[in-house]
């Protein structure tokens, strides 16, 4: 039996960053991971400031051989119309990242030990330290495992799950012949009619990213056939192109949630539930769960009973606005909104202040001081 002081299960942003965090501070802490870094993720793949403070991102390390794509504007409309509205900023307001170089860099940044391509094949507490695979013993243990996290379900195992976001996505490399009409620095954004869900193009330096994702399942592959159509028509994506699409579901932050504390146990990023429902960003929740995670297992000081983690509960609650975000829109303004959305979406202003500045960038949220 291999003792620590964390086990950590999942390696992606916001385990890694938990992970990194109670290193640096002197705990000694294994990731498991069922997957081998570097791996890809669905994704489409862009970080805001926030992301960059909460991480602690040493930019100019990271921009060295990897993907790191300023963007300074953005293109939003609707799927099927033929007109689009620009917004432009006067400085970088989000960076575009590959998620396969994004989750490795933070996973080998955090100096835990790893066990890469470990299935988790045995959870349990035995009154004093958690057990995992008969193998790892901590008395601390972090879900970070995504959607389908078992510590998650270990922790919820009776909770039904809120809505979920299903996408598909395909990224691939392209050649600077003329043929992509894609500006690096101004994804596009598209929205479904009913305002379920939004398709998305992003050049990434040499990469173009291609996806959708939607809160109703059933019609993601008429949605995203739809989108590709609508892509062709406009001279996006040349007709040609063969494109291998890739999927993921996640929770967003939505009631029914799930219970993300319990003794010696807590939940982070996708495990929790915590992507936001008017962007379906989850990288950002990802990072800072991971963050206020760490800090409230250091100022637990060893005694990880639910009442001295249960600040971590508060905290999350309060800086990723969880109370405002749970509240539900009606279903007669959803109606509505959809019906004026071919007028809103052509007024600069509402592309500018409300999809842009507050669902998609958060622009008013300060970043998360590191601990």
């Amino acid at each position: 039996m291999l003792a620590c002081d964390v086990i950590v299960v999942g390696g992606g942003p916001a385990g890694a960053t938990c992970a990194w965090k109670l290193q640096r501070a002197g705990l000694d802490v294994v990731v498991l991971d069922r997957a081998r870094f570097p791996r890809d993720k669905v994704c489409a793949g862009w970080i805001t400031p926030q992301v960059v403070a909460a991480a602690e991102l040493d930019v100019d390390e990271y921009r060295r051989g990897r993907t790191f794509q300023a963007i300074t504007g953005f293109r939003a409309g609707l799927i099927g119309r033929a007109s689009d509205t620009e917004v432009r900023y006067d400085h970088a307001v989000s960076f575009g990242i590959r998620r396969c170089e994004f989750d490795h860099y933070l996973l080998e940044r955090s100096g835990a030990r790893l066990e890469l391509g470990a299935e988790i094949s045995g959870l349990r507490h035995d009154g004093r330290a958690w057990i995992v695979n008969d193998r790892f013993t901590a008395p601390m243990l972090v879900g970070a495992g995504g959607h389908f996290c078992p510590v998650a379900r270990h922790l919820n195992p009776h909770v039904a799950n809120g809505p979920v976001v299903v996408a598909q996505e395909a990224e691939f490399p392209i050649d600077d012949d003329g043929a992509w009409t894609t500006v690096p620095e101004t994804p596009e954004l598209y929205f479904c009619g009913d305002l379920k869900g939004y398709g998305w193009c992003f050049r990434k330096q040499r990469y173009l990213n291609i996806g959708l994702g939607r809160l109703d399942p059933r019609s993601l592959p008429k949605a995203t056939s739809q989108f590709v159509e609508f892509l062709g028509r406009r001279g996006t994506v040349p007709a040609d192109r063969p494109l291998r699409w890739r999927g993921h579901a996640y929770l967003v932050s939505a009631p029914p949630r799930r219970r993300v504390v319990g003794n010696g146990v807590l939940l982070v990023g996708d495990a929790a539930g915590l992507a936001y429902p008017s962007s379906g960003e989850g990288i950002r929740p990802a990072v800072e769960s991971g963050v206020i995670a760490a800090s409230t297992i250091l100022a637990a000081t060893g005694v990880y009973s639910r009442g001295n983690l249960q600040s971590y509960e508060e905290e999350l609650c309060t800086r990723l606005d969880l109370k405002s975000e749970a509240r539900q829109t009606p279903a007669w303004r959803q109606a509505l909104a959809a019906a004026v959305a071919p007028w809103l979406f052509e007024a600069k202003w509402f592309v500018r202040q409300q999809v842009l500045d507050q669902w998609f960038l958060r622009r008013e949220d300060p970043p998360l001081r590191g601990i």
